[in-house]
């Protein structure tokens, strides 16, 4: 071993080497039988080894026939095995007889195997190697050859490519599905196959009039108070036609309010005698509105008012408000325990507000009737009934002010409820207070002509009465359910492009009685629109927002169904309703009149611009702008008080009222006159007097459809934000002013400015022109590129749009305890009902409250507050958080 060579292919001295035709010469592959035979065994038993020798030798290249059929590897370097120095000399010797081409193919073989063996050991190394056999020790050197990377087979890299290919497309697919190119290429499918100007024509011309009429007739067969049978199966037929027509996700809600219901024999006015006899008794009840065919009717009460029996002296005090009030008290006439008849309307609009400025000077009971001069060809047995909780301070169930009112929600009690008024009344015709202003001619002061105390109705000398005055008795009992439940049906039309966000639309069921006007017009109208919206889904067009229906119960005790539907979905609500819009009385006049946020002034207009007014041959434009029309803004009068004051959801209400056009019969088509919460408020007055033909039915349908498609089917969201900036700057002017009224920076009082309001007002108009630069940049765009509107632009656009949406919300008083003070149900710092304003329009409510309660300290503090939140909100609509 010791005198063995390190490299068994070391060449040797003078050693015969043949030269490469030798080497591939015919003779050197005469092959033996014993060759043969171990050849064919070997190829048979070993297949697999045969092949992994070619696959580490030949570096992976496909075997070929010459190779099975005459080729052997060389034995390696290290091997000493006799197998395989006989194969290395059976493959120099063997025959197979392919002639010049299998010869071709051997010498190619032989060439890549003389380039792939190790380089000869240079001259330098043989000598050391000679050198090492002389040392009486042996040096072992390493081996220098060349280094080789490992061999793959094709096969293997075949697959491997494959492999990686498949990942690479999956790849592509998950980033095209990211980036939602493929949401909005099938918008822009759906665009080119609905186009939105035919869609808004769709709607315009589809609405039918008699099938809004024919619905209207089904809705008011019956009277529907809330939580009564026949509000639950109008419920069920609602919730019919939002199936049949569609809509998806249709279900009822319910909720468990606070409810009261008159006792029959249960409510009593008398006119006693001086030894308490009964000299007269009021009627209260209004005549049968179907004398044919008697239907029953819903008796006259007020919702949710205290139930009692009290008596006393009988005093007139006008409209019920707390100035009126005041003029006893400046005449030196006493009020503890007297009982007050006053008048609707007027300068106090909310019957609870009346009542409540009643108790609040002393008085033990309350009468409201409807006076001729207010109200146009009013009946003398007409009566108008309604709730007397206070809506402007608490809204909703009164049980569960704050949260929904579920079965097993926590309530408080009734007793001494912030929401609820603390002594008897009841409405009445004014036939019957004719009577009772008689009886108190000539007590106290005869009613002065300012301020509208003196009224319409014949043969009466308006006389304030005092505590002398004959006493009446007045008894108020009623059923009270804490737990009543109420339905809301509601059903929607899934958006394509952001389900997620809202377009709410609403309409109440409920009524005191029949309710064709209110609310049944705006009933039937919503399902109108409702049947228009499932027909197109039927014919394949969706909308980019997701439409919500609905149609609420209890809106006429303190607006129940809407409020509880906000408490009970509010963190969706700010965070994914863009818009509401309500309908509740569609047709009581002939001018259209809306009143809402500001943002819906741009779309508002243009779809006033396509509706046409069926009697005067003019657009709605026209003749809102000819009587120099405004978007006005929101009280506390129905259903869009949840979402406006307590969501921040950007709100609108709109309708035909008021008009003094074309007279019909015995009624002029008046406002003040669809026998507003009366019997006489039913389908026959509706189809002969007020909308015969119901042409303004259908004319509000279609405006409704068109705002729909405003803000569910334009790409970018077409609110106005520099409206809101620059109604925003009339209101703080108007503030000033009326607080300078209030005796505002009077000496002794604490200094006090808007200017902080100023300057936030002033930041919105900035920003807002800043942010609506966007939209024509994006037009640009869009419209230079042929319409394409690329996924990075597409999410640029959502993003715009939810920063518009999300203003309103940003003007919520969300820190701890915040909201109007006592009040803190509601959060809207711009809107809002004031404490005693009731169903008026009003702005920076908080402010005003202080204002009013002239504590001044307070009034700056409100300023200050309300001033930031504008700011921040401002702010976050162009991005600067």
């Amino acid at each position: 071993m010791a005198d063995e060579k390190p490299n068994k292919y070391e060449p040797v001295a003078n050693a015969p080497i043949p030269s490469y035709e030798e080497a591939t010469g015919s003779s050197s592959r005469t092959s033996t039988p014993a060759d043969d035979r171990l050849r064919t065994t070997s190829e048979a038993s070993h297949p697999a080894e045969r092949e992994g020798l070619l696959g580490n030798d030949l570096g992976g290249r496909i075997p070929v026939p010459t190779r099975r059929q005459g080729y052997r590897p060389p034995p390696t370097e290290d091997s000493s095995s006799p197998r395989q120095s006989f194969e290395h000399d059976a493959f120099l010797g063997q025959e197979n007889g392919r002639g010049s081409e299998e010869e071709e193919e051997v010498r190619r073989e032989m060439e890549e195997l003389e380039m792939e063996e190790p380089a000869s050991q240079s001259i330098w190394g043989k000598r050391i190697s000679s050198l090492s056999s002389r040392l009486p020790f042996r040096i072992r050197l390493p081996r220098w050859g060349s280094l080789r990377m490992p061999r793959i087979d094709t096969n293997f890299l075949i697959i491997l490519a494959r492999i990686f290919a498949i990942f690479l497309v999956v790849a592509v697919i998950y980033v095209l599905f990211v980036s939602d190119i493929f949401t909005n290429a099938a918008n822009r499918m759906a665009g080119q196959m609905f186009d939105p100007e035919s869609v808004r024509v769709y709607m315009q011309s589809m609405v039918d009039e008699e099938r809004i009429r024919g619905r209207l007739e089904k809705i008011t067969q019956t009277s529907h108070l809330a939580g009564t049978e026949g509000d639950y199966v109008l419920a069920e037929y609602v919730q019919g036609i939002f199936a049949t027509s569609g809509l998806e996700g249709v279900h009822m809600d319910e909720y468990q309010v606070y409810l009261n219901y008159p006792k029959e024999g249960g409510r009593k006015i008398e006119i006693l005698k001086d030894d308490g006899s009964v000299s007269w008794s009021a009627r209260i009840e209004e005549d049968q509105a179907y004398t044919d065919r008697p239907r029953q009717q819903t008796p006259v009460f007020h919702g949710h008012s205290k139930s009692g029996d009290v008596t006393g002296p009988l005093m007139y005090a006008n409209y019920g408000s707390r100035k009126d009030f005041k003029r006893f008290y400046d005449s030196g006439i006493e009020t503890k325990g007297a009982i007050a008849l006053v008048r609707y309307g007027g300068t106090q609009s909310d019957r609870a507000l009346k009542v409540k400025a009643a108790e609040e000077v002393g008085f033990a009971g309350c009468i409201i009737y409807s006076d001729p001069a207010d109200l146009k060809n009013v009946k003398q047995d007409e009566v108008q009934r309604g709730a007397v909780s206070l809506m402007s301070w608490v809204v909703g169930d009164v049980l569960t002010p704050g949260w929904a009112s579920t079965k097993d929600a926590k309530r408080i009690s009734k007793e001494n409820n912030p929401g609820l008024v603390n002594i008897p009344s009841i409405p009445i015709s004014w036939g019957d207070a004719q009577h009772l202003l008689r009886a108190i001619q000539g007590y106290g002061i005869i009613a002065p002509e300012e301020g509208g105390w003196i009224g319409g109705i014949p043969n009466v000398v308006y006389w304030s009465g005092n505590m002398s005055s004959p006493k009446v008795h007045l008894v108020n009992e009623q059923d009270e359910v804490e737990k009543q439940k109420i339905w809301n049906v509601m059903g929607k039309i899934e958006g394509i492009e952001q389900n997620e966000k809202s377009i709410i639309i609403g309409n109440h069921r409920d009524a005191w009685t029949f309710g064709a006007s209110d609310p049944g017009s705006g009933t039937a109208v919503m399902l109108e629109v409702v049947h228009l919206f499932g027909d197109l889904v039927r014919r394949g067009w969706r909308p980019l927002r997701t439409i919500e229906f609905a149609s609420w119960d209890g809106e006429e005790y303190n607006l129940i169904g809407s409020t509880e539907f906000v408490e009970d979905n509010i963190e969706r609500l700010r965070k994914d309703a863009f818009v509401y819009m309500n309908v509740d009385v569609a047709v009581g006049g002939q001018d259209f009149m809306a009143s809402g946020s500001p943002v819906f002034r741009k779309a508002l207009l243009r779809v006033l611009d396509r509706t046409v007014d069926p009697i005067r041959n003019a657009t709605l434009r026209a003749l809102w702008d000819s009587r120099q029309g405004e978007l006005e803004g929101l009280g506390a009068g129905s259903d869009y008080v949840a979402f406006q004051d307590i969501a921040g959801t950007s709100s609108l209400d709109f309708g035909f009222h008021g008009g003094k056009y074309e007279p019909r019969g015995e009624f002029a088509l008046d406002g003040s006159n669809y026998a507003y919460h009366s019997v006489y408020d039913n389908f026959e007055r509706m189809d002969m007097i007020g909308d015969p033909g119901f042409q303004y039915h259908k004319v509000l349908a279609q405006v409704w459809g068109l705002l729909i498609l405003e803000f569910c089917d334009r790409l970018v969201l077409p609110f106005d934000m520099s409206a809101y900036a620059s109604s925003m700057t009339k209101w703080v002017m108007d503030l000033e002013d009326w607080s300078g009224n209030k005796g505002a920076n009077l000496p002794g009082n604490t200094p006090w400015s808007t200017e902080p309001l100023r300057e936030a007002v002033l930041q919105l108009a900035q920003d807002a022109r800043l942010f609506e630069k966007w939209e024509a940049e994006w037009d640009t765009v869009v419209l230079n590129s042929g319409g394409f509107e690329s996924p990075v632009l597409a999410a640029h656009r959502k993003s715009h749009n939810t920063r518009m949406a999300n203003f309103e919300t940003h003007l919520l008083d969300m820190e701890s305890g915040g909201g109007i003070p006592n009040r803190t149900q509601f959060k809207h710092v711009v809107f809002g009902p004031q404490l005693w304003s009731g169903y008026e329009e009003a702005f920076f409510p908080a402010i005003r409250d202080a204002v009013e309660a002239r504590d001044w300290t307070l009034a700056k503090k409100q300023v200050d507050k309300t001033a930031d939140i504008i700011m921040k909100a401002s702010r976050k609509l162009v991005g600067n958080t």
